[in-house]
Protein backbone atom coordinates (compact mmCIF):
# COMPACT_ATOMS: atom_id res chain seq x y z
CA UNK A 1 0.00 0.00 0.00
CA UNK A 2 2.85 2.38 0.79
CA UNK A 3 4.20 1.96 -2.77
CA UNK A 4 0.82 2.95 -4.22
CA UNK A 5 0.54 5.93 -1.94
CA UNK A 6 4.04 7.01 -2.92
CA UNK A 7 3.26 6.91 -6.66
CA UNK A 8 -0.28 8.26 -6.64
CA UNK A 9 -2.13 11.40 -5.71
CA UNK A 10 -4.57 11.31 -2.85
CA UNK A 11 -7.62 13.48 -3.46
CA UNK A 12 -10.49 13.94 -1.07
CA UNK A 13 -13.85 14.47 -2.75
CA UNK A 14 -16.48 15.45 -0.20
CA UNK A 15 -19.15 17.62 -1.81
CA UNK A 16 -21.66 19.21 0.51
CA UNK A 17 -25.23 17.86 0.51
CA UNK A 18 -26.35 21.04 -1.28
CA UNK A 19 -23.75 20.53 -4.04
CA UNK A 20 -24.96 16.94 -4.52
CA UNK A 21 -28.55 18.20 -4.61
CA UNK A 22 -27.74 20.80 -7.27
CA UNK A 23 -26.04 18.12 -9.36
CA UNK A 24 -29.13 15.90 -9.07
CA UNK A 25 -31.27 18.78 -10.38
CA UNK A 26 -29.47 18.45 -13.71
CA UNK A 27 -30.79 14.94 -14.39
CA UNK A 28 -33.45 13.91 -11.84
CA UNK A 29 -37.14 13.98 -12.81
CA UNK A 30 -39.46 13.57 -9.77
CA UNK A 31 -40.15 16.98 -8.20
CA UNK A 32 -41.92 15.54 -5.13
CA UNK A 33 -38.95 13.38 -4.16
CA UNK A 34 -36.49 16.14 -5.04
CA UNK A 35 -38.29 18.66 -2.80
CA UNK A 36 -38.53 16.16 0.08
CA UNK A 37 -34.78 15.54 -0.10
CA UNK A 38 -34.20 19.32 -0.19
CA UNK A 39 -36.18 19.74 3.04
CA UNK A 40 -33.90 17.19 4.74
CA UNK A 41 -30.49 18.18 3.34
CA UNK A 42 -29.45 19.57 6.72
CA UNK A 43 -29.71 16.05 8.19
CA UNK A 44 -27.50 14.35 5.61
CA UNK A 45 -23.86 13.91 6.43
CA UNK A 46 -22.81 11.77 3.47
CA UNK A 47 -25.37 12.66 0.80
CA UNK A 48 -25.38 10.64 -2.42
CA UNK A 49 -27.02 10.83 -5.83
CA UNK A 50 -28.20 7.28 -5.19
CA UNK A 51 -30.68 8.66 -2.66
CA UNK A 52 -32.85 10.03 -5.48
CA UNK A 53 -32.92 6.80 -7.51
CA UNK A 54 -33.48 4.74 -4.38
CA UNK A 55 -36.49 6.88 -3.40
CA UNK A 56 -37.91 6.74 -6.93
CA UNK A 57 -37.64 2.93 -7.02
CA UNK A 58 -39.44 2.68 -3.68
CA UNK A 59 -42.12 5.10 -4.88
CA UNK A 60 -42.66 3.09 -8.08
CA UNK A 61 -43.06 -0.07 -6.01
CA UNK A 62 -45.70 1.60 -3.83
CA UNK A 63 -43.45 1.51 -0.77
CA UNK A 64 -42.73 4.28 1.73
CA UNK A 65 -40.07 6.24 -0.14
CA UNK A 66 -40.01 9.02 2.47
CA UNK A 67 -38.87 6.52 5.06
CA UNK A 68 -36.22 5.31 2.61
CA UNK A 69 -34.80 8.83 2.38
CA UNK A 70 -34.96 9.40 6.13
CA UNK A 71 -33.26 6.08 6.92
CA UNK A 72 -30.22 7.26 4.96
CA UNK A 73 -29.59 10.11 7.40
CA UNK A 74 -31.22 9.30 10.75
CA UNK A 75 -31.59 6.45 13.21
CA UNK A 76 -33.18 5.69 16.56
CA UNK A 77 -35.56 8.17 18.18
CA UNK A 78 -34.69 10.92 15.68
CA UNK A 79 -35.78 8.63 12.85
CA UNK A 80 -39.03 7.82 14.66
CA UNK A 81 -39.83 11.52 15.01
CA UNK A 82 -38.89 12.24 11.39
CA UNK A 83 -41.13 9.40 10.18
CA UNK A 84 -44.07 10.82 12.11
CA UNK A 85 -43.44 14.33 10.79
CA UNK A 86 -43.22 13.04 7.20
CA UNK A 87 -46.40 10.96 7.52
CA UNK A 88 -49.28 12.83 5.83
CA UNK A 89 -51.87 10.70 7.68
CA UNK A 90 -51.55 12.84 10.82
CA UNK A 91 -53.72 15.95 10.88
CA UNK A 92 -51.66 17.86 13.44
CA UNK A 93 -48.70 17.80 15.81
CA UNK A 94 -50.81 16.55 18.74
CA UNK A 95 -51.64 13.36 16.84
CA UNK A 96 -47.97 12.83 16.05
CA UNK A 97 -46.99 13.29 19.71
CA UNK A 98 -49.70 10.83 20.78
CA UNK A 99 -48.45 8.24 18.27
CA UNK A 100 -44.85 8.80 19.39
CA UNK A 101 -45.67 8.23 23.07
CA UNK A 102 -47.90 5.22 22.29
CA UNK A 103 -45.13 3.63 20.25
CA UNK A 104 -42.89 3.63 23.31
CA UNK A 105 -40.20 5.73 21.62
CA UNK A 106 -40.24 8.31 24.40
CA UNK A 107 -42.22 11.02 26.15
CA UNK A 108 -43.75 14.24 24.84
CA UNK A 109 -40.64 16.26 25.75
CA UNK A 110 -38.41 13.80 23.86
CA UNK A 111 -40.57 14.18 20.78
CA UNK A 112 -40.26 17.97 20.78
CA UNK A 113 -36.53 17.89 21.60
CA UNK A 114 -35.86 15.71 18.55
CA UNK A 115 -38.37 17.57 16.38
CA UNK A 116 -36.53 20.82 17.06
CA UNK A 117 -33.30 19.30 15.74
CA UNK A 118 -35.04 18.24 12.53
CA UNK A 119 -35.79 21.81 11.42
CA UNK A 120 -33.37 23.38 8.98
CA UNK A 121 -31.74 26.61 10.11
CA UNK A 122 -31.59 27.81 6.50
CA UNK A 123 -34.38 27.23 4.00
CA UNK A 124 -33.33 24.98 1.12
CA UNK A 125 -33.23 26.59 -2.31
CA UNK A 126 -36.28 26.01 -4.49
CA UNK A 127 -35.08 24.32 -7.67
CA UNK A 128 -37.46 23.30 -10.44
CA UNK A 129 -36.42 20.20 -12.34
CA UNK A 130 -36.07 20.30 -16.10
CA UNK A 131 -36.42 16.55 -16.69
CA UNK A 132 -40.00 15.27 -16.86
CA UNK A 133 -39.38 11.53 -17.04
CA UNK A 134 -36.72 9.00 -16.04
CA UNK A 135 -33.98 8.00 -18.47
CA UNK A 136 -34.73 5.08 -20.78
CA UNK A 137 -32.67 2.60 -18.73
CA UNK A 138 -34.82 3.33 -15.66
CA UNK A 139 -38.06 2.39 -17.47
CA UNK A 140 -39.34 -1.01 -18.54
CA UNK A 141 -37.65 -2.39 -21.65
CA UNK A 142 -40.85 -4.15 -22.79
CA UNK A 143 -43.44 -1.43 -23.45
CA UNK A 144 -46.29 -3.97 -23.59
CA UNK A 145 -45.92 -5.23 -20.02
CA UNK A 146 -46.00 -2.88 -17.04
CA UNK A 147 -42.77 -2.85 -15.03
CA UNK A 148 -42.69 -5.09 -11.99
CA UNK A 149 -41.00 -2.79 -9.49
CA UNK A 150 -41.01 -5.34 -6.68
CA UNK A 151 -38.97 -7.72 -8.86
CA UNK A 152 -36.50 -4.91 -9.53
CA UNK A 153 -36.21 -4.25 -5.78
CA UNK A 154 -35.78 -7.98 -5.04
CA UNK A 155 -32.97 -8.21 -7.61
CA UNK A 156 -31.29 -5.17 -6.10
CA UNK A 157 -31.79 -5.83 -2.36
CA UNK A 158 -32.65 -9.53 -2.08
CA UNK A 159 -35.62 -10.82 -0.11
CA UNK A 160 -38.11 -8.13 0.97
CA UNK A 161 -40.28 -8.32 4.04
CA UNK A 162 -40.30 -8.14 7.79
CA UNK A 163 -38.05 -11.10 8.50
Amino acid sequence: MAALEDRGHFLVFEPSPLEVHRQAARWFWDQEIFDFVAEHLHLMGQHSLRTYCHAWELKQAGLDWRQGVLCRCLSGVALAVARLKANPDFANEAERVRAFVQSGAGCRASYFRHAKKLHATVAPPKILLTQASPPQDMTASDAKAPPNHLDRLRRRFGRLGNG
